[in-house]
Formats: structure tokens, C-alpha cells, sequence
């Protein structure tokens, strides 16, 4: 019996760990002549409470910035230096003894990447990146750090050949040289595969495709894989699963993901009429909530995920349309483009000259009289599944139940999702189906949650996040993973 209870103890422990790693961090891309300092830069990820950066170099004055923050740094080796690093052991040897140990642990390393969206690149540089690789994991291995630091390489979506339905995700064929010896890399060393994913991209060009709420996480109806049923409400699940699924296809389901990129830029060229403050507050708040409520993807659901949102600051130097040059979330003078919260709560520092999107405590969110039967229908089907709304009060015999109209049921649950994700503007919009209102909407037994509260009063059942003292949001375990964690705990009885 001893045996059994600890099989599930482990399992238990497992379970509760994994739902907890979904982590935000932030690129600090420093292509520009007006950035401030890397102490100041750092300070003001530190005030986000951020605890993960990607840089695309090793600079010496920005590795010795993040010295004792215990923020975890991606650095990189650029493609310009993949032939040396390729060419001989000693060179990735000298430059980690060099660059990298004088630093470390002080500043917290745990991933280097080498080479950047080499598919991309106009010089034929895919063949030096796995012997670059390589030569920079054994140089990590002497030092015994292959363990606690992972080598890879980030990759752009044009490496696959196919992207739609994500169920058809495959590899491109002319890439193949370079992917087999890749991914066999990945696998045998637990690396990740890394990944710049731009809903955007995807909107602006094929705008007649791919609506500007499905690329924003705004949509309130789903787009079905007709080859598994699976059903996406956004644009960024998709294109990871097109992934999971093309990198399944070559049989390495092993390998995990993660997003070294991603965002939406603040400002375009006259073409580009989706690249607005809004838009890109809209998408990053969005991706945040997403990412740290663990709710992972269709095919992969509950799965954890780290992205990196790019950028830090708008980056003057960048070649290319105006978008380029805009996609930070601030400006060098570290004023914000526009708010946004990484921790998930929504709330606003209006000193940052961020816009207020918030009314803490004094609003409810409630369903349109405008608003279609069908959008009613699909922003409650949303909210009480993907966006991990507690709806058993509006089941029959409980205290919402009454009136029985979807009216009534689709503002229960469209206020929960709005109060427990921060009482955001974009957290109440639905689709266009949600109106914020100032009136009390509760009745009789029937309590609304409000901003502030943690409990229903009418069912005394916990939100789905909490604020804690120290500033973060610790995240409840929504309810599909209590279903995954007793079937794997009835699996583990079995073996009693």
C-alpha cells in the first residue's frame, strides 16, 4: 500500500508542478542609436516583474546588468558567427570561458540560442548551425553546464511547408538536410524547439482569410481542423499546434516548444492599418492572460509555455516598413506605448502614460441587448470551457439558474471571465457580445462577482486567480486539469 500511495504522490506533485510552468518574458532587442543604459533597461523589466529575457548577442555590459536580478537570460550567438563557431571545438570553448563563466551564475543563463531563423537567412548558413550547436553543447559539457543551460536555434513559421488546418503541419521538404540532424539534436539533448510566431503577419497578409479577432484572441466563434474536430478560437494555438503536429509527423513527439517571439506593432505604414496602439495592447493583454492561465492548446491542452513578447523598446535602426521599428512597448525614453500588465491582472500605472483599461471594483460585465443569439451562445460555450469560468451557478436548481434565458446565463458567466481577469476593457469585449455596466447586476440570491472579490456568495467557490501580497498572480488549477490529474492518479492505482 506504501508502494501505491507513493506512485501517487509523485504523480500528484508532477501533475501540480507542470500546470505552474507557463511563463511571459519580454525581447530586449537593442537595434537602435537612442536605447537607455542596460541597467536601465533592466530596472525597468524588474519594475514589470519580469523574470525572463531573450537578448540576441552576449554583450559583456548587458550580461553584467542582469548579475544578481535572478532573471533567467536567453543570449545568442549571431548568425554572422556561426562558421567559427562551426568550424572548431576551441572557438566555442574560448568564447565560453571567456564570455559567458566570468558572469555566471551571478547572471542567471539558461539557454543560448545559435543562429536566428537560419532558413531565412540570404546567406546559406543552415549547415553550420547543428556543428555550431554542437561545438557549443560539449564546450557547455566540460564546464559541466549542459544540464542547467539548453542549447538551440529559433526558427521562423516559414520552415514549414504548410501551416493549415494545423493537423496538416509539415516541415518544408527543402529544408530537410538541415532538420533531420536538428531535431535529432533537440531529442537527445531534452533542447527546445524554438519558434517566432506572428499572428500578425498571418492577419496583414491574407486579411480576407484570417479575421483581425481570431489573430488578436478576440473571436467568439471557433475555426474547426476538419481532420481532428479540434477547435481554435485564435490564430497564435493554431500555428503552434502546426507545429506539434509537423514536428509528430517526423516522429519526434518528444520535443517541446517554445515561442521566442511574438507581439504586434504599435504603429505601420499607411498599408499597414492593423498596426495600432490598441491592437497591439489588445494582443499582448490577450496572449499574457492565455499563456498564464495554462490552458495550453487543443492538441496539446494544459500543456505549459514559455513565450518571449518582442519587443522591449521600439528600435530605431530596424530596416524595412514602419512596423519594424514599432513593435516595442516602449519608447527609448522608457515611457509606454501603451499599458500592459505581465503578470495578468489588467490593472494600469498611469504614471508610465499607459491608457487606463481598467475600473477596479465599480463595474460588471454583462451580455449586449445587441448582441446576436449566436454570439451569446459562443461567448458562453467560450467562457464556461477555454476561459475557465466556474458556471455551475447557472445550473438548474443553483442560484443563477433563474431566469432560464441565455441573456441571463451568457452575463453570469461573461462577468466571472471579465472580474477574474482584471475588469479590463478587452477582458468584457467577447466579440462585441459584452457591455460593461456600473449597475449592480446581481439579484436575490444570484451574486455577481466584483473586482476585489474571491469568492461567489452564492456558491462560496474560489476565482480562478487571486492577487497575492508580493504583487504577482498566482493561478488557480482550472478544472480540466483535476480531471487529468485523477485519471493519471487512477492510472497509477492500477499498479497497486
Amino acid at each position: 500500500m506504501s508502494r501505491g500511495f507513493g506512485l501517487v504522490l509523485v504523480v500528484i506533485v508532477v501533475v501540480v508542478g507542470y500546470c505552474n510552468a507557463s511563463k511571459v518574458g519580454i525581447c530586449y532587442g537593442r537595434h537602435a542609436d537612442d536605447l537607455p543604459t542596460p541597467d536601465k533597461a533592466v530596472d525597468l523589466i524588474k519594475a514589470q516583474n519580469i523574470n525572463s529575457v531573450r537578448i540576441y548577442d552576449s554583450n559583456i555590459q548587458v550580461l553584467k546588468a542582469f548579475a544578481n536580478t535572478g532573471i533567467e537570460l536567453m543570449i545568442g550567438i549571431p548568425n554572422s558567427d556561426l562558421l567559427p563557431f562551426s568550424q572548431f571545438q576551441s572557438n566555442a570553448d574560448t568564447w565560453l570561458r571567456n564570455s559567458i563563466l566570468p558572469y555566471y551564475p551571478a547572471t542567471k543563463i539558461t539557454y543560448i540560442t545559435v543562429g536566428a531563423e537560419v532558413t531565412e537567412a540570404r546567406d546559406n548558413v543552415s549547415s553550420m548551425v547543428v556543428p555550431a550547436m554542437t561545438n557549443v553543447y560539449n564546450a557547455l559539457r566540460k564546464a559541466g553546464l549542459h544540464r542547467r543551460i539548453k542549447v538551440s536555434t529559433t526558427h521562423s513559421l516559414g520552415v514549414l511547408s504548410r501551416s493549415y488546418p494545423p493537423s496538416a503541419g509539415s516541415f518544408n521538404s527543402k529544408h530537410a538536410g538541415f532538420l533531420k540532424p536538428l531535431l535529432d539534436f533537440l531529442a537527445e539533448n531534452e533542447s527546445p524547439f524554438l519558434v517566432n510566431v506572428y499572428p500578425y503577419y498571418a492577419y496583414r497578409d491574407s486579411s480576407t482569410n484570417v479575421s483581425l479577432d481570431y489573430a488578436l484572441f478576440e473571436s467568439s466563434s471557433e475555426v474547426i481542423d476538419p481532420n481532428t474536430g479540434l477547435l481554435y478560437m485564435n490564430m497564435f494555438d493554431a500555428q503552434i499546434d502546426s507545429i506539434y503536429f509537423a514536428l509528430a509527423g517526423l516522429n519526434y513527439k518528444t520535443i517541446k516548444i517554445k515561442v521566442t517571439e511574438t507581439g504586434w506593432p504599435s504603429k505601420g505604414s499607411p498599408k499597414e492599418t492593423a498596426a495600432t496602439p490598441e491592437n497591439a495592447q489588445t494582443y499582448n493583454t490577450n496572449l499574457i492572460r492565455h499563456v498564464i492561465n495554462n490552458t495550453g492548446t487543443p492538441a496539446r491542452p494544459g500543456e505549459a509555455l514559455e513565450v518571449y513578447i518582442f519587443s522591449l523598446f521600439n528600435e530605431n535602426r530596424k530596416p524595412g516598413l514602419e512596423s519594424e521599428r514599432n513593435w516595442g512597448l516602449y519608447y527609448p525614453d522608457q515611457t509606454s506605448v501603451y499599458n500592459i500588465d505581465f503578470t495578468g491582472k489588467g490593472t494600469v500605472d498611469v504614471t508610465n502614460g499607459g491608457n487606463l483599461t481598467s475600473v477596479n471594483g465599480t463595474s460588471w460585465c454583462i451580455a449586449s441587448a445587441n448582441a446576436s443569439e449566436e454570439d451569446l451562445r459562443n461567448g458562453l460555450d467560450w467562457a464556461c470551457g477555454s476561459g475557465n469560468v466556474d458556471c455551475s451557478p447557472i445550473q438548474p436548481s443553483q442560484p443563477c439558474f433563474e431566469p432560464d434565458s441565455l441573456v441571463s446565463h451568457a452575463s453570469y458567466a461573461f462577468n466571472s471571465y471579465y472580474q477574474q481577469n482584471g475588469a479590463t476593457d478587452i477582458a468584457c469585449s467577447f466579440g462585441g457580445a459584452g457591455v460593461k455596466t456600473n449597475q449592480n447586476p446581481s439579484y436575490d440570491n444570484c451574486l455577481y462577482l466584483k473586482a476585489g472579490s474571491n469568492k461567489t456568495a452564492a456558491n462560496n467557490v474560489t476565482t480562478s486567480a487571486n492577487a497575492t501580497s508580493s504583487g504577482r498572480r498566482d493561478f488557480a488549477v482550472p478544472n480540466h486539469y483535476y480531471y487529468y490529474l485523477l485519471m493519471m492518479v487512477f492510472m497509477a492505482i492500477q499498479f497497486l
